[in-house]
């Protein structure tokens, strides 16, 4: 029987180790912390579907609105081809106890986020991805045929031939945190369901482990990158200064919130002093700064609120914009949002009632190793497929997002490409692999002593990439945050090189490689679209 290794206990990864250990095989998770640990377990909003494959209105306005987010980069056939599978593997997840919000009538209950035309998203409230990870976790932890070892980091892939990356991956080093010990890890196959980058910029919606990794060993390892330059910042991520960013989900605008600034805030009270008073007589809506930017104002999709948000912020020197319910029925949203409401309660903030202080932050990365139909990385010099190596998850760039991902198609996308990728080893009765495998390379590496210098290195990389390579970029700043990049690279392979490995700086390694890869692509990008935007492009495009 074939060695299985996942690296990561997110959505994906969990989801592919319960079907392949269902169908006999002995699957191994690592995972960086606990296997709750995930992006998957910090998603609020949902995830989006059409649960009947009859229904090809559902289906066309689906994919329709998907590609239009996507500013024409997504690849048409995989985006159909993931939607009319979204209905099957809702059901996959509902067997394995996953429950969804239903209505008064026992149906699901369905909400509505920025570049939806209509209500698809399932949801569990507004903790729909930690209600995923419950179930999985459940299913996983007591299943005979699956190993989870937490607190290990993988650290580097082990390639069946150096340098040879067509040959394949033969395993992965670790480093065992409750000792600090490096083991190798063997594998016969190695699916990669890591994450994303978001650690990478100094607001960020991402848990702590959102550091890159999966991304860097592959490409350290021979895989090729696709898209990198689109990085998706959340709107609303929740601006309080004593406090971590928290995203307050895009269903809650899908519900009726209105972003404000002060000029409009201060306008729409005016006006309902005016009116007496009567929040539901004098929306809000109108007296929003995005309908300069979209006629779908805060209901547009993301990258255009974040730009919008973006740019109003330079120019006023507020440190946050308002996200406004107070129009809005306040039990309904304590019902719906109460992951949100026991948030605010920390700040004396009330739905329904208080302005809340928001401002972008990044969230989700577009781009990632470039894969084929169920989840193979490509070799980047051959464009070969990477034999016994598989990416699934926001580790992936499948084609679906294309600039700009669809608010809660990533949950959908991760499901899909796990159960395609499961199968596809199933099919393909993988042989074992018994070469001899190297160690980790410890001889003459001492115990770094001094971690003050990584700490700096560490926040200027998030402060240079928050600055450089944001919202809204130009050449001459991606040109100095890549001499910047360069010079902190150099930094940390000297101390990688001479030191046994610690969390530290296996992560800011991983972290500055994925950052020069964002912005080597920026570099490189000659047009705007989706995400990727650089004011030095506009005169050339409206020539």
């Amino acid at each position: 029987m074939a060695r299985i290794v996942i690296i990561g206990s997110g959505i994906a990864g969990l989801f592919a180790a319960l079907r392949l250990a269902d169908s006999g095989h002995v699957v191994t998770v690592i995972t960086k912390q606990r296997p709750i640990d995930s992006s998957t377990n910090w998603a609020q909003g949902g995830i989006a579907a059409i649960l009947d494959k009859t229904d090809g209105e559902g289906l066309d306005s689906h994919i329709s609105d998907t590609l239009t987010s996507g500013d024409g980069m997504c690849d048409e056939e995989v985006v159909r081809s993931v939607i009319e599978e979204s209905g099957a593997r809702i059901h996959d997840l509902l067997n394995i106890g996953v429950k969804f919000e239903t209505d008064v009538d026992g149906g699901f209950h369905f909400v509505k986020e920025g570049g939806h035309s209509q209500r698809r998203i399932l949801h569990a409230k507004d903790a729909t991805g930690k209600e995923i990870e419950r179930a999985l976790n459940d299913a996983a932890s007591s299943h005979k045929n699956i190993t989870l070892k937490p607190n290990t980091l993988a650290m580097d892939l082990i390639q069946r031939q150096h340098q040879y990356p067509d040959a394949g991956i033969a395993g992965v080093w670790c480093l065992n945190q409750e000792n600090d010990t490096v083991f190798t890890e063997p594998s016969d196959i190695l699916m990669l369901a890591t994450g994303g980058v978001g650690q990478l910029w100094s607001q960020t919606t991402n848990p702590p482990v959102a550091t890159g990794d999966g991304l860097a060993m592959a490409y350290r390892a021979g895989a090729a990158v696709k898209d990198m330059a689109f990085i998706q910042f959340h709107p609303t991520a929740l601006a309080i200064k004593s406090d971590r960013p928290f995203l307050i989900t895009e269903a809650m605008r899908g519900e009726g919130g209105v972003i404000l600034d002060e000029e409009g805030l201060r306008n729409w009270q005016e006006e309902m002093e005016s009116a007496g008073g009567n929040a539901s007589t004098i929306l809000p809506g109108p007296f929003s700064f995005t309908l300069k930017h979209s006629p779908l104002g805060s209901m547009a999709t993301r990258d255009i609120v974040a730009r919008a948000i973006d740019q109003r912020l330079k120019e006023t020197g507020e440190k946050h914009v308002y996200l406004i319910t107070s129009h809005l029925d306040q039990e309904h949203l304590l019902n719906h949002f109460p992951n949100i409401q026991q948030r605010l309660d920390r700040h004396g903030l009330k739905l329904g009632q208080d302005p809340l202080p928001v401002s972008p932050a990044a969230h989700y990365i577009v781009g990632g190793l470039a894969v084929d139909e169920v989840g193979r990385p490509y070799c980047r010099e051959s464009n070969a497929i990477m034999p016994s190596l598989y990416a699934i998850g926001e580790v992936a760039c499948t084609g679906m997002h294309g600039a700009n991902r669809l608010a809660s198609n990533s949950l959908l996308e991760a499901v899909v490409y796990a159960a395609r990728a499961a199968n596809h080893i199933i099919e393909s009765m993988p042989q074992t692999n018994d070469s001899q495998l190297p160690n980790w390379r410890a001889d003459g590496l001492a115990d770094l002593t001094e971690h003050v210098s990584l700490t700096h290195d560490r926040e200027s990389l998030c402060n240079t990439m928050s600055r450089e390579v944001g919202i809204v970029r130009r050449f001459n700043r991606l040109h100095r945050a890549s001499r910047r990049l360069q010079l902190l690279a150099k930094e940390v392979d000297f101390i990688w090189r001479r030191a046994l490995p610690s969390r530290q700086i296996v992560e800011l390694r991983n972290l500055i490689l994925v950052g020069q890869l964002v912005t080597e692509d920026a570099e490189k990008r000659t047009e705007n679209r989706g995400l990727h935007y650089n004011t030095d492009l506009i005169d050339r495009e409206e020539r």
